[in-house]
């Protein structure tokens, strides 16, 4: 009977998210690898695919094809010429192999590394592969046995097995979440680890994919887009001496901006400080009160419990328009702001915007409704699926909807 877990998976283009498309067709334009390669890689269905996306959302010229061959026939040689090459390279491999055994004994005994020992079987195959050469004429030279190599070669090759099980299971987590990092990743394939018989640790996936390359290496960047030089109010720092017991106690605001090929877009946030979860966003191409105000309608939308609500943000001009804080007083809000330009004081805030930005929108968009797409779904998936290392590992989602109990909720600010 075939194993279930081996079937086929149909898959349709609304089962990769736009990061994951943007994300291939940087990797192809950069000429890290082809689009064919792409679709083997990620185990993308259909011909052409891959080759779809970049007539869509490349930005170079994907009409024609850009295979092109290169023939590179060798230079004809007299015998005179073929004995002198022959000489010359038979003298430079004898130099080659004394030094390369020199290097190898003072390795093994200043260093223990055992090179003679561990790396034999591979070594032996490449030899009777590049040279035609038997192996038993490599095993006798290296000192060991035929069925030493067998062996070792069978353990290699179940360890290689399950290595590329673990990374196509690593890879369908990335097309959802492409810049999750290596603890959140074990923390949610563990449990398919342990299913499959995948004996690998937290250390061994990190060296799995330092081997593959694909560790994820954190980006630095900061752009200034809070002008709190006004004359507007500006409210005292609320949470000096507050912290949230449950969901919807204190809400904190941030805008960041987000670039696109045609222009530079703003994203503007509202995030739950105890579930860490977004609970409104707005992009828009402009840094106005009224654009950011989209993004608190949203929050007080997705407003479920009936406690004293805090709100948080920096002293930027939007916070502290007459239409933000109208809006505020509506929906039964306290405005609190961040004291002076200490941007430590909006922590969560800033943590929000670097997670979206360094871990799912790591592709320039192309315009401003690829990018309404692309922070729709990433919202969608941090919201449901990333786990929070701050919330032991839950979702924030989930933490959300598990709440509190309702001696917390009835504390009063």
């Amino acid at each position: 009977m075939e194993d279930k877990s081996k079937q086929r998976v149909r898959r349709t283009q609304r089962d990769y998210t736009m990061a994951f498309k943007l994300s291939v067709v940087a990797q192809v334009e950069k000429g890290e690898m082809t689009y064919k390669q792409a679709q083997a890689l990620y185990g993308i269905q259909g011909r052409s695919t891959v080759l779809k996306w970049l007539r869509k959302h490349g930005t170079l010229d994907w009409s024609k094809s850009m295979v092109h061959s290169r023939k590179d026939p060798k230079a004809r040689e007299t015998p005179v010429q073929k004995i002198k090459r022959l000489e010359k390279e038979l003298e430079e491999e004898k130099i080659k192999t004394a030094l390369l055994n020199k290097m190898i004994e003072i390795s093994d005994r200043e260093f223990g590394t055992s090179i003679r020992k561990k790396p034999y079987p591979r070594a032996a195959r490449s030899l009777q592969r590049e040279r035609q050469i038997s192996l038993s004429a490599c095993c006798r030279q290296l000192g060991v046995s035929r069925q030493s190599v067998y062996q070792a070669e069978k353990r290699h090759d179940a360890r290689e097995a399950m290595y590329q099980e673990a990374k196509a299971m690593v890879l369908n987590v990335r097309t959802r979440m492409p810049r999750l990092g290596t603890r959140k990743l074990y923390h949610l394939l563990k449990d398919a680890f342990s299913a499959k018989g995948i004996r690998l640790g937290r250390d061994g996936l990190f060296s799995l994919l330092r081997r593959e390359h694909m560790l994820i290496k954190r980006r630095k960047n900061y752009t200034k887009t809070t002008n709190s030089k006004h004359w507007l109010k500006k409210h005292p720092n609320l949470l000096k001496d507050v912290q949230p017991r449950c969901p919807e106690q204190v809400f904190v605001s941030d805008i960041t901006y987000v670039n696109t090929r045609e222009q530079t877009c703003y994203l503007s946030l509202v995030t739950d400080a105890f579930s860490r979860k977004i609970m409104g966003y707005n992009v828009s191409r402009d840094l106005s009160a009224e654009s950011t105000t989209k993004a608190l309608d949203a929050a007080v939308e997705n407003k479920r419990r009936r406690v004293n609500t805090i709100h948080h943000s920096d002293r930027g001009l939007q916070y502290a328009s007459s239409v933000y804080q109208r809006k505020l007083q509506e929906s039964g809000m306290v405005p609190s702001m961040t004291d002076g330009y200490d941007c430590y004081q909006n922590a969560l805030a800033e943590r929000m915007n670097g997670i979206l930005k360094q871990e799912f929108m790591v592709t320039k968009c192309n315009d401003f409704a690829e990018l309404n797409t692309l922070v729709r779904e990433s919202v969608e998936i941090y919201n449901s699926q990333r786990p929070h290392l701050s919330l032991g590992m839950r979702t924030p989602n989930d933490v959300h909807e598990s709440g509190c109990g309702a001696r917390a909720c009835r504390q009063s600010f």
